[in-house]
């Protein structure tokens, strides 16, 4: 099957602020369509004003361009909107070997305790909940005295 072939060749495009995780593993390939030549993706963006969508959108196009596909249409979709939940269990596991601890699989109040993904240990605390994007917030291990990211549960 052509979509199936297309999403293989998409998994060679890596989020650029975390270059482990591809753009399949991370959820926001929404769908693939075939025409003839002619291949459209959609894809949903993680954050609303995240700038890491842009450069996706080039490199879905400059590879499946290399792929031989030349007509290659790329699309910002946002209903439904994008959730932590479409992470695939293998980019969960990629961010942990990272150093970035996954999120939950749904928000819960009280917010159980965050695994430190150096060591394990659950004696962390949250020192910010922004990081260096904002899709991520900044938690310290009391353990192994890591500071280290967690991607926020949506």
């Amino acid at each position: 099957m052509v979509e199936e072939r297309i999403r293989e060749i998409l998994r060679e495009v890596k989020d650029p602020e975390i270059p482990v995780i591809d753009c399949v593993e991370l959820g926001v390939i929404r769908e693939i369509r075939v025409s003839g030549n002619k291949v459209s993706v959609d894809i949903t963006p993680t954050y609303s004003g995240c700038p890491a969508m842009k450069a996706i959108e080039d490199d879905i196009r400059e590879t499946l361009e290399r792929h031989g596909y030349k007509d290659a249409e790329v699309n910002l979709v946002f209903s439904p909107p994008w959730t932590t939940d479409w992470i695939s269990e293998s980019g969960r596991q990629k961010l942990k070997e990272y150093g970035i601890a996954p999120p939950d699989e749904l928000v819960q109040f009280p917010r159980k305790k965050i695994s430190c993904p150096f060591c394990d240990s659950q004696d962390t605390v949250l020192k910010s909940e922004f990081s260096g994007t904002a899709c991520k917030a900044m938690h310290y291990c009391k353990s192994c005295l890591q500071v280290f990211e967690r991607f926020k549960s949506i």
